[in-house]
């Protein structure tokens, strides 16, 4: 019998019995150890600190039970799993969860094209004066007097022909519908 920091391994421990003792007195070591390898992942990390104690109780039968010797198995264990890893993911391509055709959504955007034709064809009934007065102030987010800057025109012009565009321009939308 050797006594591991007070766990103690003997041969003549079933696997189980081995396998608590190994977890009970390395895991600490050897979850930090399998941390560092997987760029701490920690799910990762779990499953081979697991699957490194399933080897073990795998190979119960077969392992000296030299604490020592258990030790570094375990984290050679451990390392193998962890680069099999690292392996199978650079071989395999990244997976991706197929979706058939009909369950993709595209945006139903057949409302904003209508919108978008029925105000272009209210505006284009305007006379240039008004057209250009809402250009500048709706469409280029302008204040009146900026677009009065630009107009060449008073404010005072720019603000009735906002006004009387935007009354033409609900009066031509009501009719539409």
């Amino acid at each position: 019998m050797n006594s591991v920091g007070g766990v103690c391994v003997d041969e003549g421990q079933s696997g189980e019995e081995l396998v608590t003792a190994l977890y009970s007195q390395f895991k600490g070591a050897l979850y930090a150890h399998v941390l560092g390898l997987t760029n701490h992942d920690r799910q990762w990390t779990e499953d081979v600190v697991q699957e490194t104690l399933i080897r073990a109780w795998q190979n119960a039968e077969t392992l000296v039970r030299d604490p020592r010797m258990l030790r570094g198995w375990l984290l050679t264990v451990a390392r193998r799993i962890v680069i099999d890893g690292w392996r199978t993911r650079q071989a395999r391509p990244q997976e991706v969860e197929l979706t058939s055709p009909d369950a993709v959504e595209a945006p139903d955007e057949t409302e904003q094209r209508l919108s978008a034709m029925v105000i272009h064809d209210v505006i284009s009934r305007l006379g240039d004066e008004h057209r250009a007065a809402i250009y500048e102030t709706y469409v280029r987010g302008r204040t009146v007097r900026e677009a009065a800057l630009v107009l060449g025109i008073p404010e005072g012009t720019v603000k009735s022909r906002v006004y009387n565009a935007m009354k033409i321009l609900r009066r031509a939308l009501r009719e539409l519908h």
